[in-house]
């Protein structure tokens, strides 16, 4: 099964797909060079691909089965809002590159494809199902509970990277480009909802009776 997998960074979203299909070909594209170096590291059977993702999908949809798209969130998130009334806030366009993929894929991919972002500071474009702090835009069925690990409370965890690092099962100090740290780890995807999706699209999971949540 040929797989893409778009803004891999270090790849929380892929960690346990080997899990649940063995003969799979990922190919990952990741713009930052030190998320890349190591996410090839962790998945060195994976092809990595340093470059723009966005394009990449353009020029290459056609030759995946399913496609996983984490576009970057930050001009979405409610914390951009948040800081708006700050003397040193830049103002910013919210990236509709998330949007173009979404569109994109719905109209013109005949394969499986799910789109992941944060929960943004407006009503959604486009309705999404909400699961935890994420939004997903899929083709498939989305269960309700992606995942039943037990998450901390950020704001009140002293050694974050430590926290992150072991809820993700990744020692993020090994990583040292030119981004935070702790925004990177928490913008990962819970390896066990990415396993759970994973799994829903390959149709290995039963569709639950009970209504999808979504967020309008």
């Amino acid at each position: 099964m040929k797989i893409l997998n778009l803004y891999a960074c270090l790849g929380g979203n892929r960690y346990k797909w080997n899990e649940v299909k063995e003969d799979i070909e990922v190919t990952a594209v990741e713009l930052d060079k030190e998320a890349a170096r190591l996410y090839q590291e962790r998945f060195p059977n994976d092809r990595v691909i340093v470059g723009d993702a966005h394009q990449y999908l353009l020029d290459n949809y056609k030759n995946y089965e399913f496609i996983w798209s984490s576009p970057p969130c930050p001009s979405h998130s409610r914390i951009n809002i948040s800081q708006y009334t700050r003397d040193n806030w830049t103002p910013r366009y919210p990236d509709m590159k998330l949007y173009e993929e979404i569109i994109f894929l719905d109209k013109y991919f005949t394969g499986k494809y799910c789109i992941e972002n944060v929960i943004p500071f407006y009503e959604p474009l486009i309705p999404a199902k909400k699961r935890h702090r994420h939004l997903y835009w899929t083709n498939f069925y989305l269960p309700n509970i992606l995942s039943k690990r037990k998450t901390f409370d950020i704001s009140r965890t002293k050694n974050l990277i430590k926290a992150l690092s072991e809820f993700h099962d990744y020692d993020f100090n090994k990583y040292k480009g030119k981004q935070r740290k702790s925004k990177m780890a928490r913008n990962l995807v819970d390896y066990e909802a990415g396993k759970t999706i994973f799994e829903t699209m390959l149709g290995i999971q039963k569709q639950e009776k009970q209504k999808q949540t979504k967020l309008f």
